[in-house]
Parts: C-alpha cells; sequence; structure tokens
C-alpha cells in the first residue's frame, strides 16, 4: 500500500468537517464531553468527496464523547450509508483511528503499521483486526485514484452487539455532516436516521422472520 495519501472514510459525526478538526488540530466538538489531543500532522484534508457505501450503520455501546450509542458500519449489510471520504496521510489516517480508540496518536502505532504494510488492507473489501476495542476493525471500502478508501469499525457485527439509542447533539453532529456533504435536507436526514434507531431496526428484524 502506498506509504502517503490515503482516502478516509466517515459515516458518522466526521461526516462534518468541524468534527473532524478535532481529530486533526484537537479540540472538542459541540455538544461533546471530551477534549482531542488532535494528530501530529494538523494539516487540514487535501479533499473530500461525497460517496454512498455498500453497507449500513447501526448504533451500539456507550459513547464517553456523546452519551448514548455510537455508529458503526457493517460492511456485509445492505445498505446503502452516505458517506464522506477525506484525503490525508497515512500519519493522519492512523492518528484519527487511534482517537477514536480513546488512544494517543503516537508514532508506528498498530494502525499506522497495519496501513503501511503492503500486505494488509491490499484489495478492496479487505479487513484487519488492530488490537481489541471500538472502531479496531480496518476496513477498506474501495480506490479513488489510485488511493485507497479506508475506514474503521467495531470489530462486532450488527448482529452481535445490542443496539443503544443515540443522543441529540450525536444526531445533529451527523446531520450537519449529511447536509455539509450530501446536500440532504431536514426530511432526509431524518429518515435516514429514524431507520438506523434500535427501534426501527429490531421492527425491520422481525418482519424478516
Amino acid at each position: 500500500m502506498s506509504t502517503g495519501q490515503v482516502w478516509y472514510a466517515s459515516y458518522g459525526s466526521n461526516l462534518c468537517s468541524e468534527r473532524l478538526n478535532c481529530y486533526l488540530a484537537g479540540g472538542r466538538p459541540e455538544g461533546g464531553r471530551r477534549t482531542y489531543p488532535g494528530a501530529r500532522d494538523t494539516t487540514p484534508p487535501a479533499d473530500s468527496v461525497a460517496l454512498t457505501l455498500p453497507g449500513r450503520i447501526y448504533f451500539a455501546q456507550q459513547s464517553a464523547t456523546w452519551g448514548g450509542g455510537m455508529a458503526f458500519y457493517d460492511h456485509r449489510r445492505p445498505g446503502p450509508t452516505p458517506a464522506r471520504a477525506y484525503l490525508v496521510t497515512v500519519e493522519q489516517f492512523a492518528d484519527i483511528a487511534m482517537q477514536e480508540m480513546d488512544r494517543e496518536p503516537t508514532p508506528l502505532s498498530a494502525v499506522e503499521k497495519a496501513v503501511l504494510d503492503p500486505s494488509v488492507l491490499a484489495a478492496d473489501d479487505a479487513f484487519h483486526q488492530c488490537g481489541v476495542g471500538l472502531y479496531s476493525r480496518l476496513l477498506r471500502v474501495g480506490t479513488r485514484d489510485g488511493s485507497p478508501i479506508l475506514t474503521f469499525t467495531a470489530p462486532h457485527d450488527i448482529d452481535e452487539v445490542p443496539h443503544v439509542a443515540p443522543t441529540p447533539p450525536y444526531l445533529a453532529m451527523i446531520g450537519a455532516g449529511l447536509t455539509e456533504s450530501h446536500a440532504w435536507g431536514p426530511a432526509a436526514i431524518a429518515d435516514y436516521l429514524d431507520a438506523c434507531q434500535p427501534a426501527k431496526m429490531s421492527e425491520m428484524t422481525a418482519r424478516k422472520r
């Protein structure tokens, strides 16, 4: 894999560029409870594009920043999932991922080593378990302009954990990102996020039985 740039595909609150900047420059997102140290390289992304991923998101676990459930991505389930890809360096991607896992950015972290290893995440739809914890599964969801499109999610799948409702501030940040990246209006955002809620997903699962 290239040692230069990668596309980081966000499907949750990092759809909003202001939120992503807390991982790069450091700071606390509006409505959040945690202040982030930022990346070793605080340079803004070189580019960003709106994407649509084939899987779907769900909310689970407990967020230390927002309270309530966090968005995770299951690439094996039917979607679609609106996303936003940021063109960043491998180092920046690793530092973002480490902070998502509630760890400090460090040189040659487990994430950075995995991305730089040419035998890991070498093909689209490849994934790699990078230690333990939330957002510790690295996933390659595609390729753009010769650079891999990478994201991270939980080590569990959508049916392996209880679903937990997210808090209003977290949903507001995701909504702001959907407006910013996909130009969605309030009705489209509400319909999409409602469909990802625990009650709605339980209802859909019951119908399939």
